[in-house]
């Protein structure tokens, strides 16, 4: 699978999604110069667009398909390939598993050492998808736990 980048940049892309106005993204790129932030993160402060909406803008840019994850039912053989602290470190979910390519969920799909921790892990070639931060972690704890209780 060949990965395209989209050159443009978050701002051009939710407005091409008619996600946000022109006035919304002016105030937010005001912000982002004065307070040096990310321009998602104010955008989301600001409540002009929704976690999803960011993630799935990134995903396009970098390249990446996005896959809501937190209503999945994972197999217990797939959760089983990684290892709670693995999960929450990367803040990944494994999906789902096909011969020897593992479908992974990640917060970060650009964590190349993740991928390759991962890789090594299972012994299987890890295909990335990107996922809201609420939805992992909501995929996580249903699969593992939090992360203080103990794997039984």
């Amino acid at each position: 699978m060949s990965i395209q980048l989209v050159t443009k940049p978050l701002g051009q892309l939710l407005l091409e999604k008619k996600l946000i106005s022109k006035q919304h993204l002016n105030k937010a790129l005001k912000l982002q110069k004065k307070e040096k932030g990310l321009l998602g993160q104010i955008l989301l402060r600001l409540k002009y667009v929704s976690e999803e909406d960011i993630v799935v803008s990134l995903a396009t840019q970098f390249g990446y398909s996005y896959l809501p994850v937190a209503n999945y039912k994972i197999a217990p053989e797939v959760i089983k390939l990684i290892p709670k602290d693995i999960a929450y470190r990367y803040y990944m979910i494994p999906v789902n598993k096909i011969n020897k390519i593992l479908t992974v969920a990640m917060l970060d799909p650009s964590n190349k050492l993740a991928i390759e921790n991962i890789e090594q892990i299972t012994e299987c070639k890890v295909q990335v998808f990107v996922s809201t931060s609420a939805d992992i972690e909501k995929a996580i704890k249903r699969y593992y736990g939090s992360f203080e209780e103990k794997n039984v």
